[in-house]
């Protein structure tokens, strides 16, 4: 299979271009003031998703550490 092919079915992958989106989005276009502390607060979120689908992807291959 084409690698990058696979690469945009990945769910991390797409998970992290959202979470690129959504920081350059409101870096430029939010009114708020501190936007850096908002998006910093996002960015604990989507790491914790990331990481849980890549301890699931593990778990379902076998190859969590214990």
């Amino acid at each position: 299979m084409n690698p990058i092919i696979s690469l945009f079915k990945s769910r991390k992958f797409l998970l992290l271009i959202l979470d690129t989106a959504i920081s350059i989005a409101l870096y430029f276009f939010a009114n708020v003031p501190n936007v850096e502390f908002l998006i910093g607060a996002l960015q604990p979120v989507f790491v914790a998703i990331i990481y849980s689908i890549a301890y699931e992807d593990a778990a379902e291959k076998g190859n969590v550490a214990k």
